[in-house]
């Protein structure tokens, strides 16, 4: 999902910029220094996880899992991606530097804003699985629909390109919301302390998470 460089328009450009600016000012002040290496795990997975991609017209379609560090990080998925997308960029020139705010803005606030949604609900084990099935698929939903609003605000010659993007994450997201599931399930059993909410947390059992 991706937007390769060039193709947005300045207001655009400078939009995205803005809205990254803005979660990176909300979400740095609720990470503490004694999270940084887990939001630095699940920043790796990211990374890896979004370099194999389809290329297709100015974006891709990849593997996203923005939703597992929403549910995982909360908050702290924002500075995680962007992390991982600055070093995509950087390394490997998905996206360019110019288009970092708007691939940021695009994958990490659908991420955080689901993250804060459905955790609440992993507190039960019988909600637990379709609320962690709901923010892996959501979110890459949401990051579909910027990602086309994007390409479309940018001029009529994308909108063609915007829908087709859309379109074709649609089994993305199904996909994403499986590998999503799975994985909180997973690590409910071996790491319980990584999905306990907030409120369990401030109970005083045992908190990992970084929301």
């Amino acid at each position: 999902m991706h937007i390769s460089e060039g193709v947005l328009s300045g207001p655009v450009l400078g939009a995205g910029a803005l809205a990254a600016l803005v979660g990176l000012g909300l979400s740095l002040p609720r990470l503490p220094w004694r999270h940084i290496m887990s939001a630095g795990i699940f920043s790796a997975a990211f990374f890896v996880a979004s370099l194999v991609h389809v290329p297709l017209g100015p974006g891709s379609v990849h593997l996203i899992m923005n939703g597992l560090l929403g549910a995982m990080l909360g908050w702290a998925a924002f500075p995680a991606i962007t992390v991982a997308l600055f070093l995509q960029a950087l390394l490997f020139q998905f996206g360019g530097l110019t288009g970092l705010g708007v691939n940021a803005s695009i994958m990490a606030w659908p991420a955080v804003l689901c993250g804060l949604l459905c955790r609440p609900f992993f507190a039960r084990p019988g909600s637990r699985a379709p609320a962690a099935f709901v923010c892996g698929a959501m979110s890459v939903l949401l990051s579909g629909v910027l990602c086309a609003t994007a390409l479309a605000a940018s001029g009529d010659d994308f909108l063609t390109t915007a829908w087709t993007i859309l379109l074709a994450h649609l089994p993305v997201l199904v996909i994403e919301g499986i590998l999503t599931m799975c994985i909180v399930g997973y690590l409910a059993r071996v790491l319980p302390e990584l999905v306990l909410p907030p409120e369990r947390e401030a109970a005083g059992t045992g908190g990992g998470h970084v929301l």
